[in-house]
């Protein structure tokens, strides 16, 4: 029986962008079935207690800037630390890539080519050009119907929903058979829980 991990994320994630090749040489390794979950990470934080990063003490805004350099390097990936379009609405990407992944469209290469927009090329996915171009790298076109936009939507809202449902405190949270994996730092202990079979380790909510 094959494998299933829930990937919530959102774009606006520099942790998501540096864990997403990762993760998808997981889903190889494994032969998983990652079903993307793109969320409006604010009400996440906000029905959990966290707090965006311009509310953040200094002190932790700063340990930020140090993790993402020890990522950076041990990824072995480039990343701007602090992006010319950051903060931005992600949005509109994510319902793009959601957009994307009804029309059958890569998902995965889509988000690939969002996170590197605005963490490699200073580009602001805010912009409906910039996505209509990432949309047309991948070989799909945007939704221009009434209807396909309400369904997108309604899954943007349902994907939310079922990650404060499921524990989930943060950007990027991989969820296998229950477990919560908050990180791209916990990819290595989703590997190990693949590989060994064990019973998954629930928070009882």
């Amino acid at each position: 029986m094959k494998k299933t991990v829930d990937y919530f994320y959102s774009h606006l994630s520099p942790y998501a962008y540096l864990g997403h090749q990762t993760l998808l040489e997981l889903a190889t390794k494994h032969q998983l079935d990652i079903q993307f979950r793109p969320i409006n990470l604010l009400q996440v934080f906000e029905k959990t207690g966290g707090l965006p990063l311009g509310k953040r003490h200094k002190v932790r805004i700063a340990y930020r800037t140090i993790e993402l350099l020890r990522w950076r390097e041990k990824r072995g990936i480039a990343l701007n630390i602090a992006p010319k379009f950051f903060p931005t609405n992600p949005q509109p990407s994510e319902l793009a890539a959601i957009s994307i992944s009804k029309q059958g469209g890569d998902i995965a290469k889509f988000s690939a080519l969002v996170f590197q927009a605005i963490w490699q090329e200073d580009k602001d996915i805010a912009d409906p050009q910039v996505i209509t171009q990432l949309i047309e790298n991948v070989g799909s076109k945007p939704d221009n119907e009434a209807n396909d936009q309400t369904q997108v939507m309604n899954d943007y809202i349902k994907n939310t929903e079922i990650a404060i449902e499921l524990g989930v405190i943060g950007s990027p949270s991989y969820v296998y058979q229950g477990e919560i994996f908050w990180g791209q730092d916990r990819l290595e202990l989703l590997d190990d829980a693949l590989s060994s079979g064990r019973a998954p380790l629930l928070m009882g909510l």
